[in-house]
Order: C-alpha cells, then structure tokens, then sequence
C-alpha cells in the first residue's frame, strides 16, 4: 500500500519509482498453461481484482500471455490494462506513448546544440544515432524537427546507392551555401552508425568534415518530463483507474469476494486518444520477431524529411513561372 505522501512530486520527476521489470510471467505461453507460474498463485494469494501495467512492449506482451491462460487459471479473469510507457513508441493499439515526448525533446535539443557548435566549425556533417529498437519513430520525428538532412530507419532499408545519393545531395547543398549538416540513424537502422559516418566521409573529402561520435545514448530517455507527457500521464492514470472501477463493479461477486470476467473486451490497452483496444485484436496486428506494430501510422509522414531537407532541390527547377500556371 502506498500513501498520498509517497507519490507527492512524482509527476515532475524522471525515472521509474515503482521500479521495472522487463521479464515475462513466463518465457512462453505453453509453460504458463501447463504449470501454475509464480504469478498467477499470486494473484491468488492477493485476490487481486484488477491489474493495470505501465510499460513498454513488454507490460504488452505480458497482458497477451495473462489473456491467453485465462482459461487454465480463473485468477486471471479479471479487468486489465497497459498505459503505454516507453520511447520506443513501439506498443500496439497506441500512436504515442508515454516518455516519447520528453525523449524527441532531449534528442531535438542535443542535434540544436551540435548545430551550434558548428559554428566555430568548417562546414561539419553530424551523424546522430538515437534509441528506439526497430522503431524509427524518434529518429522520423527528430529528423523532421531538427531539420536533418536524412533519417535511416529499420523500415526503409538503406543500400549504398541511397547512401551515396544522400551524400551527392549534401555535397549540393554545401556548394549552395549550406554550412553544416545533420544525419540521423535508428540504433537497429540495417546500415551501422560506422559505415554511415565512413561513406559521407570519402565522399565529402575536401567539401565537408564528418563527425560520428555523437551517440546520446541513454541521455536520450530524459530527466524532467515534457508538459505534455506530465498531462497525459494524469489523464491516463485517472481514465485507466474509472475503467477498472466500473468494470470491475461490473463483474465483482460479492458471494466469495472475486472478480471474474473472461470478456475480451476486460484485457485492454489504453491508447493517448483515449481508446480501450482488447489485446485479442491487437495481437494480429503485431510484429512479435521485432517487437513491432505491422503498420505505423508515422511513416505516412517520412516524405517531410525529404520535403523539407529540399532533397533534389540541386537537380529541380525552384518552381513554377507565372505563364505556366493556367
């Protein structure tokens, strides 16, 4: 049991106070089905009545097993939720989650700062990797606020002839006048940091200069939340909690004291807008080698890094003129 003067202040500050655990209720859902797990004679132990998870994809995965062995074990029959919380932005059912603001905060902030340096600088290239799994979305989102010339992500495998087509066009840009450049790479991105850095080098040989070591590392998870994940994580946290009331209200058993609800729709993830998904629809849906959701919605967007990085502009008419227009 925790008291309202425990959790004063948390709000405003960074970190995981609940602690974290990255394991699983098991390691695959055919032990969990044939041998009571240490879980689930807690649950029995406890009498829990509802079960809300805040992580990543992994409080995910945990509710998808917990699901599925609902059937073997009654204790797990009981109203469920997962906040999605983690940079990674990888939780199905969920467009953003949780920390993946303040993250794009820190990672914009650092590329701002390497631009400043480069002012005392001779037209210097930063090659920027950030975290996020096999997730492109903080190195998609960054690219485009920092205003970088080129983003390689998991999801759109680069070869060397992109690589070297992103190199000619940096090498454009710097003989219009540009005085810096920023690349950056998903840490799971197919081409390495390394081999980055190394073809943007021999190609820009007497043009530009390529700085490689600039690898926030976990820095990039933030100290101070950003005020939208401060708002969100209240409104989620209070949405998360009356839904768990009313459902369990809704399936409580006075008769031995219990809950006991094996609807699909009482295994949930709740997303940033508010929505309740069953996990049942979401499971489809998930990309479980990577740790993925099959189709992203942010990559619709990964036409504005190039847009705004003017990418071709050395090879396209500015515009259009006057008499062309009908």
């Amino acid at each position: 049991m925790m008291s309202w003067a425990e959790v004063t202040g948390w709000i405003r500050k960074g970190g995981a106070f609940l602690r974290t655990n990255r394991s699983l209720p098991v390691k695959n859902l055919e032990l969990l089905i044939a041998s009571e797990p240490q879980v689930a004679a807690k649950f029995r132990e406890y009498k829990l009545h509802a079960l809300l998870l805040i992580g990543g994809f992994d409080a995910y995965h945990s509710l998808v097993q917990l699901y599925e062995a609902r059937g073997k074990y009654p204790q797990f029959c009981i109203p469920m939720v997962v906040i999605p919380a983690t940079i990674c932005n990888n939780v199905p059912g969920s467009d953003v989650s949780l920390g993946t603001y303040t993250a794009l905060n820190e990672i914009v902030e650092f590329c701002d700062r390497l631009r400043r340096s480069a002012k005392s600088m001779k037209r210097p290239v930063f090659v920027v990797e950030t975290m996020g799994g096999y997730c492109g979305y903080l190195a998609t989102l960054a690219g485009i606020a920092a205003g970088a010339d080129a983003a390689y992500i998991y999801e759109e495998p680069c070869g060397i002839q992109e690589l070297q087509l992103d190199m000619c066009q940096m090498v454009a840009k710097m003989a219009q006048g540009v005085q810096s450049g920023l690349v950056l790479r998903s840490d799971s991105a197919n081409c390495t940091t390394d081999f980055i850095y190394r073809v943007f080098s021999e190609g820009g040989k007497g043009i530009f200069s390529c700085r490689h070591e600039n690898i926030p590392g976990y820095v990039q998870q933030g100290d101070t939340p950003s005020v939208y994940d401060r708002y969100m994580g209240r409104k989620l946290a209070a949405k998360s909690v009356r839904w768990l009331m009313d459902t369990v209200a809704k399936w409580y058993r006075k008769l031995d004291d219990t809950v006991y609800c094996d609807d699909a729709n009482t295994a949930v993830v709740l997303s940033l807008q508010g929505r309740f998904t069953p996990v049942s629809e979401l499971k489809p849906l998930t990309d479980w080698d990577h740790r993925l959701v099959k189709s992203q919605w942010w990559m619709r967007i990964r036409p504005l890094l190039k847009i705004l990085a003017t990418h071709g502009a050395a090879h396209q008419e500015p515009g259009i003129k006057a008499e062309e227009v009908e």
